[in-house]
C-alpha cells in the first residue's frame, strides 16, 4: 500500500547475532529521517513486545548509540521463542496486535528473525490484510544458519563463519603441540542445516583446519566415525580434529547428541540441540584410549563481534535501510534478501522475496559440496564463502575494551 503515513514498529527474534543489531541500526536511522513515518519503535523481547504493549521510543535514542548498533552483538531490544497459533484456529493473538496497531497508527512492520520469525511475520501480514487494516510488513533476515530460502546468504552467517575458521585454526595449532595422540571434536551450530561446519572448510584453505567434517545433510553412521577417526591418527602421529554439526544424525533420524543424553524441545517443538562433541569424544575415547577434548563454540559463534565481516556489517546494515525503503514505496509480506551478481568481483543487490515462500523453507548446503564419503567439503564451498567474509568491522575501543551501544529504551506511554 503506497503513500501509508504512520509509526514504524520493528522487533527482533529467535537467535541473536554478532550484526542482528546492524539491521536495527539501518532501519531505525532511515526510518527516523523519512518523513512518511511518523514514530520509531522497538518491541521488547520480539512479537511478544507487541501483545504486551511494550516498545521502546527510538526517537529518544542518542543518534550516536544508533550507529553503534552496527558493531554491537546480540539483540539489543531483546529476543523472543514465540509461536503464533494459525488464525484459523486461534487468532487472539492477532486480534490482539491488530488492537495495538491502531491505537499506535503503526503502518509498517518489521519482523527481523529467521526460518520462524519469517512464518510470524507473514501470518500476521496475511491477517492484517484480511482485516482491512494497511500496514506494510518486511521481513529483516537473519541467522547464522544460513538457511533462509532465497537470498544467496543470511545476515549474521558469514561473521559466525569466519569466527568458526579463525577459531579452528587457534585450536589446530594448540591441539598439535604434544608428542602423544590427541582426537580433537568439534561442534558448530546447525540444526538442519551444516553451513555453519562447512565454515571450517575456510580453515583449511589456510593449512589449519580440520581432518574430518561432518554436516546434517547426511547420515552419520558411529562406527564409521570411529574408523575414520582411526585412520586418520593411523597417518598423523595420533592427532585427529574432527568439526561436526549438532544436528547430526544416524540414518534412522536419531540425533546423535542423544546418545549421550534426552533432548528438551523449545516452543516451536524443534529439539534444544547440544553436547553432540562431548559425547563423541567420551566415545573416542573409550574406543580408543586417546586424549580426547570435545569443544563447543555454543553462544561465542553467535556473538564474536570482534571477529564480525566488514561485508557482514556493511550488508546487514543496509538490508536494515533497504526494508524502510521497500516497505515506504508500498511493498508488503516480503522478505529482504540477497542476489549475488555474476560479476568477476564479488558484489550483491538487494531483492525482495514473499514472504510465503521464505517462511519455514530451509536452504541448506548442496549434496555436491559434501566429498570424500561425508568426511570434507570441496572447494566450491571456499568460492562461495570466501567473499563474505571479508574485512574488519569493530566497535570502537574504550580502555581497550569494546565500546558497545547503550541505549536508554524509553518505554512508550500506554494509551
Amino acid at each position: 500500500m503506497k503513500n501509508l503515513k504512520g509509526a514504524l514498529m520493528f522487533a527482533q527474534s529467535g537467535g541473536p547475532t554478532s550484526v542482528i543489531n546492524a539491521s536495527a541500526a539501518g532501519v531505525f536511522l532511515e526510518a527516523l529521517d523519512t518523513d512518511a513515518i511518523t514514530a520509531v519503535y522497538g518491541a521488547a523481547h520480539g512479537i511478544r513486545g507487541v501483545l504486551n504493549e511494550e516498545f521502546y521510543d527510538i526517537g529518544k535514542e542518542d543518534r550516536k548509540e544508533l550507529e553503534l548498533l552496527k558493531y554491537t552483538p546480540s539483540s539489543a531490544l531483546g529476543s523472543v521463542r514465540y509461536k503464533l497459533k494459525d488464525a484459523s484456529v486461534d487468532d487472539t493473538d492477532y486480534k490482539r496486535i491488530l488492537e495495538v496497531f491502531k491505537k499506535y497508527n503503526v503502518r509498517y512492520f518489521f519482523y527481523n528473525g529467521g526460518n520462524d520469525s519469517m512464518d510470524t511475520c507473514n501470518k500476521i501480514s496475511k491477517f492484517l490484510a484480511t482485516s482491512g487494516y494497511d500496514c506494510n510488513v518486511i521481513g529483516v533476515p537473519k541467522t547464522i544458519d544460513n538457511d533462509l530460502f532465497g537470498t544467496d546468504h543470511c545476515p549474521g552467517y558469514a561473521s559466525a563463519a569466519r569466527y568458526i575458521a579463525t577459531t579452528i585454526m587457534e585450536i589446530n595449532l594448540d591441539a598439535k603441540v604434544y608428542d602423544t595422540p590427541m582426537v580433537c571434536i568439534i561442534e558448530a551450530m546447525g540444526r538442519n542445516a551444516g553451513w555453519l561446519t562447512a565454515a571450517a572448510k575456510l580453515a583449511n584453505h589456510k593449512g589449519l583446519g580440520a581432518d574430518l567434517i561432518y554436516l546434517p545433510e547426511v547420515d552419520f553412521d558411529l562406527d564409521k566415525f570411529v574408523s575414520d577417526v582411526k585412520n586418520v591418527c593411523a597417518k598423523n602421529n595420533g592427532k585427529c580434529i574432527a568439526v561436526v554439526s549438532e544436528g547430526i544424525h544416524d540414518k534412522d533420524g536419531k540425533l546423535i547428541c542423544e546418545y549421550g543424553a534426552s533432548v528438551g524441545r523449545d516452543s516451536f517443538g524443534h529439539a534444544q540441540l547440544g553436547g553432540v562433541g562431548a559425547t563423541l569424544a567420551n566415545i573416542i575415547k573409550e574406543k580408543t584410549g586417546y586424549k580426547t577434548r570435545g569443544v563447543e563454540l555454543s553462544l561465542m559463534q553467535r556473538c564474536g563481534a570482534h571477529l564480525a565481516s566488514k561485508t557482514d556489517v556493511e550488508e546487514t546494515f543496509e538490508a536494515g535501510k533497504q526494508a524502510v525503503r521497500a516497505a515506504v514505496a508500498g511493498e508488503t509480506d516480503k522478505m529482504v534478501c540477497y542476489v549475488r551478481k555474476d560479476t568477476e568481483n564479488y558484489e550483491i543487490e538487494y531483492k525482495l522475496l514473499p514472504l510465503e515462500l521464505a517462511a519455514n523453507t530451509e536452504k541448506t548446503v548442496p549434496l555436491e559440496w559434501i566429498i570424500n564419503d561425508g568426511t570434507d567439503i570441496s572447494d566450491d564451498f571456499v568460492k562461495y564463502a570466501l567473499p563474505l567474509i571479508q574485512g574488519e568491522a569493530k566497535a570502537p575501543l574504550e580502555d581497550s575494551l569494546p565500546r558497545f551501544a547503550k541505549l536508554k529504551k524509553v518505554f512508550v506511554e500506554k494509551k
